[in-house]
């Protein structure tokens, strides 16, 4: 639980934290993060479109741990990205969060015409200290290249979805080579590959779950994950997998699980 990776600012991220993607922000969000908090997890990721930072925030404040110890990332969205809105929707972010910095914060998505525009504003906020690392997430090669052709900074992260059924290995190693740690979110695909034979074979063999074979396989690619989850013994399940490894065979077994299968979606305002 305790494990880390380096970015290249030299801060460094917990491998493993909560993703609280549509997570209401009726209780269902403090609770999970207390929950988490308590297992270990000190890494929490929300987003201003998840519409749950403000109990993002009242989960961190009840959750016991001190602020230095937690790394708590949220994402600008692709309206203030479209409108210039940036820094406004920055503070939001921070107000709603009840905090004075983030740990990271990220270009949710690559709108063309806009993301190098909002990358430049994220330095400025990198600048002032009140986002320590800036990154992207869902940008491909292309985006990546055309970003780093033109940014002052570097980004510390690349938060892609990726799992055994879309082992988006392309794009992790060359963020691997640019010094970009990727990050995966929907790790466990909403369940999609938990059934699959060779797992439940690896599985047995360490006296694990699928998904903890899953997440697993990603640790052992170099990508930190954040998985999903409400329930206390699903988030303490997930957080078992940092005293077992696969050995070269297995991970090429799951490599070949590979489908390109994606199970989040694209917004609509990029289709």
């Amino acid at each position: 639980m305790e494990t880390t990776i380096a970015l290249n600012t030299g801060a460094r991220m917990p491998m493993l934290g909560l993703g609280l993607y549509k997570m209401s922000a009726d209780g269902e969000a403090e609770n999970a993060i207390r929950s988490a908090a308590m297992i270990g997890y000190r890494l929490f990721d929300t987003a201003s479109v998840y519409k749950n930072e403000d109990a993002t925030g009242r989960g961190i404040a009840a959750c016991g741990v001190p602020r230095e110890e937690l790394f708590v990332t949220t994402k600008v969205w692709n309206n203030a990205q479209r409108i210039g809105n940036i820094e406004s929707a920055f503070e939001r972010s921070l107000d709603r969060l009840g905090l004075d910095y983030v740990d990271l914060y990220l270009v949710h998505w690559p709108v063309p015409g806009c993301y190098l525009d909002t990358w430049r504003v994220l330095e400025g906020l990198y600048r002032s200290g009140r986002a320590r690392a800036i990154g992207v997430s869902n940008f491909n090669e292309y985006q990546l290249d055309d970003l780093l052709l033109h940014a002052d900074v570097v980004p510390a992260v690349n938060q892609i979805e990726y799992h055994p059924l879309f082992n988006q290995d392309g794009i992790r190693r060359f963020c691997q080579q640019n010094g970009i740690v990727v990050q995966a979110y929907a790790p466990l695909a909403r369940g999609a590959y938990l059934d699959r034979d060779v797992l439940r074979v690896i599985a047995e063999k360490y006296h694990r779950s699928t998904a903890q074979v899953g997440l697993r396989w990603i640790l052992q690619k170099g990508c930190p994950v954040i998985p999903k989850s409400t329930r206390e013994d699903r988030i303490l399940e997930n957080s078992q997998i940092f005293d077992f490894e696969l050995d070269p065979m297995e991970m090429e077994a799951i490599d070949s699980l590979n489908e390109n299968y994606r199970s989040a979606s694209i917004p609509e305002d990029l289709l």
